[in-house]
C-alpha cells in the first residue's frame, strides 16, 4: 500500500479508520513518540514495539448482519386496507350492533325483546315484556307501558283492567285468546327512583317501537287499537304529552293498517262515564276489519 504520514496515520488510527495491514516500523514508533500532548490532549500514544517485522495480519471481515426489518411503533394507524369508517365511527358501529329486528321471525324477535338493552329501562333492570295471544290474530291492541300489575302477572293488561277489556272485547264478538293479540309499546316498566310507575321517554318509545312493528307484521294483523294517549302517540309520532282526545274519533294509519286511539281499561276504572267514548272507538275498530 501507499506509506502513510506516521501523524496522519495515527490520527487515523485512533479514529478507527485505517487500512486493513501495515508493518510496523521504528519510523512510525519514533514519530509516535514525538507527538506534542497539547494538540492531542485525548491521545495516548502506544508504546513503541520492537523492532522485530511483523507479519502483516488481515483483518476478518465483520460476519454479515441479518436483516431485521424496523419494528413498527407499538400504536400505529392501521393499514389503508383494514382502516375503515366502521373501524372509527361510533354511529356506524351503534348500527352495526343493533339486531335487524325487520327480518326476525317469532323466536328471534322475542329473545331480542327479552335480551334488550336499548333504552333506561332497561338499564333500570327491568325485564322486558313480550305480547300474548295468538300469533296470527285479527287486532294488535297496543298498551301504552307495563304497569306493576303486568310486571307482576307476567303478561300485558293484566288486572282488573285486563278483565274490563276482556269484556269489552266479548261485547263486539273478539276474545284475546282467538282473535286479539296484546303488547305494550314500551316493553320495560319504566320507574322512578322510589320504584313506582313513570311516564316512558321520547327514547325509551322509539327504541322499542321497531318490536312493535315487527309484531304487527308477524301477527298479520288487519288493525290496531292503541290504549291511552303514550301508545297513541307513540306510535303516529306526536309528542307524549298530546292529549287523545285530538286523536280520538278518527281512523289513522300505522304500516299502511288503520289505526283506532282509545282510552287505557285503567282510565275507564277511574271514569265510567268515558265507557261510552270507548264503545265507540271500538265500533269503529270493528267496522274497519269488515266485521267479520
Amino acid at each position: 500500500m501507499k506509506n502513510v504520514n506516521p501523524r496522519d496515520a495515527l490520527f487515523l488510527a485512533e479514529m478507527g479508520i485505517g487500512p486493513l495491514w501495515q508493518l510496523r516500523s521504528a519510523a512510525v514508533a519514533e514519530a509516535e513518540a514525538q507527538i506534542d500532548a497539547s494538540q492531542a490532549p485525548d491521545v495516548q500514544a502506544p508504546a513503541a514495539e520492537a523492532h522485530t517485522p511483523v507479519e502483516p495480519q488481515p483483518v476478518a471481515a465483520p460476519a454479515p448482519r441479518a436483516h431485521t426489518p424496523l419494528s413498527a411503533p407499538p400504536y400505529r394507524n392501521p393499514p389503508p386496507e383494514a382502516s375503515s369508517a366502521s373501524a372509527w365511527d361510533d354511529s356506524v358501529a351503534l348500527e352495526a350492533a343493533t339486531p335487524d329486528v325487520a327480518s326476525m321471525d317469532w323466536p328471534a324477535l322475542r329473545a331480542a325483546i327479552a335480551s334488550c338493552k336499548h333504552c333506561s329501562a332497561c338499564g333500570e333492570g327491568r325485564k322486558a315484556m313480550v305480547g300474548s295471544g295468538p300469533r296470527q290474530a285479527r287486532w294488535l291492541v297496543a298498551a301504552g307501558t307495563v304497569s306493576a300489575i303486568d310486571e307482576q302477572a307476567g303478561s300485558p293488561l293484566s288486572g282488573d283492567p285486563g278483565k274490563l277489556f276482556d269484556n269489552m272485547l266479548h261485547a263486539v264478538g273478539l276474545s284475546c285468546e282467538r282473535d286479539v293479540y296484546i303488547t305494550p309499546l314500551v316493553k320495560c316498566r319504566p320507574t322512578n327512583a322510589k320504584g313506582g310507575d313513570r311516564a316512558p321517554s321520547a327514547d325509551e318509545v322509539a327504541a322499542c317501537r321497531p318490536f312493535l312493528e315487527r309484531e304487527l307484521a308477524l301477527s298479520g294483523a288487519a288493525t290496531v287499537l292503541t290504549l291511552g294517549q303514550i301508545a297513541a302517540n307513540g306510535l303516529l309520532e306526536r309528542a307524549l304529552q298530546e292529549p287523545l282526545a285530538s286523536l280520538r274519533g278518527q281512523t289513522h294509519r300505522l304500516n299502511d293498517k288503520p289505526l283506532v286511539a282509545t282510552l287505557h281499561p285503567g282510565e275507564l276504572l277511574r271514569r265510567g262515564a268515558d265507557k261510552a267514548l270507548a264503545w265507540a272507538d271500538l265500533c269503529r275498530a270493528r267496522s274497519l276489519d269488515g266485521g267479520h
